[in-house]
């Protein structure tokens, strides 16, 4: 099998055309993620709603995701890809994965539950072809499966995360990477993260006065993509208690509520610094009884915002990167080796994923 990228690829030189100009504009990219985990079988599980989508993987790997469906579900037929637009002529019943180069030959030979190198190699390099498409205009959209941050290393890349390798990817050329931010979302709460995969003590450190207000930035420009231009945006403290006013710390004071100021006064309505262990119960959106003070809740650190998100279930939350030059979603679960093979692996979050995502793409395309 030939793998075929587009002559001008390796360049990094997004599309200035509008997506929808080109024949596969308004197609979903599907990233395998680690193939050692659930990530091959919650695409395949999910399939049935899959038209306008392209999987970007192991054929042989989806192939074994698809012998794992349970039995009654629609028969799907992997068809593996020499090129990517050849997915245009598949019907309904198939799925068309496209190999892109850069996938270990022995990839089949990773065992299932395990971290291996060969699987981090593969999520990488599906995603840099994902990315490529993007820029290009070729897809609309990524919806990446999981990948595992230790077979991502084990690989050789330096990137701790999905965030910062698509970030690092999409950089303009000659250029540094845009700034971004994760968000965690379901249908109660969205929470935006300031900073991301570091220790706990590198994100005190991170919260600066820059950084908040890229983040708030970042957030009120992002909301515009999912039907709110003008979000209210909440900001959680750092301390117990958002600092008491300088006695449990001094960050509040003296980094985040200047940020927050500096952000009033460029429009964007933000409040705060309040109190981080009430102030997601008072952003969740659960109507008819119960509706948000807020839309978005801008957290200082990883488990801080995630944890809210995460509590209420897994199979909604949706992890977007906000702030790349391209909409990129994720179900926001791991690669629970666990389930690996056993064929009982939750499709529901990449789902909501590739849902969130076509919802993102209208707004951009609405904008464009």
């Amino acid at each position: 099998m030939v793998s075929q990228m587009p002559e001008s690829a390796n360049a990094r030189v997004p599309s200035a055309a509008h997506p929808l100009a080109k024949p596969m504009g308004a197609w979903l990219a599907l990233t395998m993620g680690d193939a050692c985990g659930i990530g091959p079988e919650i695409i395949a599980k999910w399939w049935g709603q899959g038209e306008r989508a392209l999987v970007i993987g192991c054929p042989q790997v989806m192939r074994r995701a698809v012998a794992w469906l349970p039995a009654g579900r629609a028969l799907v037929e992997v068809v593996a890809l020499d090129d990517w637009r050849d997915a245009l002529k598949l019907t309904g019943g198939q799925m068309g994965v496209w190999a892109p180069p850069g996938l270990p030959p022995d990839l089949l030979e990773a065992p299932l539950g395990q971290v291996d190198r060969r699987a981090g190699q593969a999520a990488a390099a599906c995603i840099r072809a994902a990315v490529r498409l993007a820029q290009l205009g070729e897809v609309g959209a990524i919806v990446t499966a999981p990948l595992h941050k230790e077979a991502l290393a084990l690989a050789g890349e330096p990137y701790p995360g999905h965030t910062e390798l698509l970030q690092a990817e999409g950089a303009l050329p000659g250029q540094p990477p845009a700034p971004v931010r994760m968000m965690l979302a379901n249908r109660q709460l969205r929470t935006v993260l300031v900073t991301i995969h570091v220790s706990l003590r590198q994100a005190i450190e991170q919260v600066t006065f820059d950084s908040v207000l890229e983040t708030l930035r970042i957030t009120h420009r992002s909301a515009a993509l999912w039907g709110q231009p003008k979000p209210r945006i909440a900001v959680a403290g750092l301390n117990p208690h958002a600092g008491e006013g300088g006695l449990f710390g001094s960050e509040e004071v003296e980094v985040i509520a200047p940020a927050i100021r500096a952000a009033q006064a460029e429009g964007i309505d933000a409040s705060g610094p309040w109190a981080p262990d009430t102030v997601f119960m008072r952003a969740r959106h659960a109507p008819p009884d119960h509706v948000g003070e807020f839309d978005v809740v801008v957290a200082m650190y990883h488990d801080q915002g995630l944890i809210p998100v995460k509590y209420m279930g897994l199979d909604e939350g949706v992890n977007v990167t906000l702030g790349l030059p391209f909409v990129r979603t994720s179900p926001d679960h791991g690669t629970a080796f666990d389930l690996a093979g056993t064929g009982r692996a939750d499709e529901g979050s990449f789902g909501e994923a590739a849902a969130m995502a076509r919802l993102l793409l209208a707004g951009r395309l609405a904008q464009a």
